[in-house]
């Protein structure tokens, strides 16, 4: 089983048992979150944590100590114990995007991402927003970016879904019917 896999499968087993035990979920997602932060960016934690050399017991002490020093979610908790039993704490910033996911779905919420050539006025985010709102009929989650490479348009993405409207790929896709016209 892959690495993506078994962290989706944790997080699915931590977000279902969060919701049949009608635990904040936001919480544990923040706490979540929160824990596989701090292990990315603590060398020395992250090394303890993760590598295969380090015994699974000794992993857990380390876990119980960050426990004890900042208690989690009782959920949660149990969970990391779980993963450093199975010397698997290495799947913590993955099940930490997985669990996130599954709390946005969850939630009726979907992530979208709006690339244009040049920055969009306040108005114009809110009304994109809607529209992205009414064609999925869920709560939008927006992330602008700017990108004068696309000289004008939009490209947004929603999921794995790419509506790419760019004046660039309008004259690639022109270009490519010229190229195959002379042919």
């Amino acid at each position: 089983m892959t690495s993506r896999a078994a962290a989706t499968r944790y997080a699915r087993a931590l977000f279902d048992v969060g919701l049949a035990e009608r635990a904040d979920l936001d919480q544990i997602e923040r706490e979540l979150s929160g824990t596989a932060a701090l292990v990315s960016s603590n060398d020395g934690l992250h090394r303890a944590l993760t590598h295969p050399a380090v015994p699974a017991a000794r992993k857990r002490a380390v876990v119980e100590e960050l426990l004890a020093r900042s208690p989690l979610n009782g959920i949660l908790s149990r969970t990391l114990l779980l993963l450093a039993d199975k010397d698997r704490l290495t799947l913590l910033p993955q099940l930490a995007e997985a669990y996130r996911s599954r709390l946005m779905d969850h939630q009726q919420i979907v992530r979208a991402q709006v690339t244009t050539a040049m920055a969009l006025p306040a108005d114009r985010v809110a009304a994109l927003k809607q529209g992205l709102a009414a064609a999925t009929g869920r709560q939008v989650q927006l992330e602008v970016r700017v990108d004068p490479a696309i000289v004008g348009g939009a490209v947004t993405r929603i999921g794995s879904t790419v509506y790419d409207g760019s004046i660039t790929t309008q004259l690639a896709k022109l270009q490519q019917k010229l190229a195959e016209a002379e042919a």
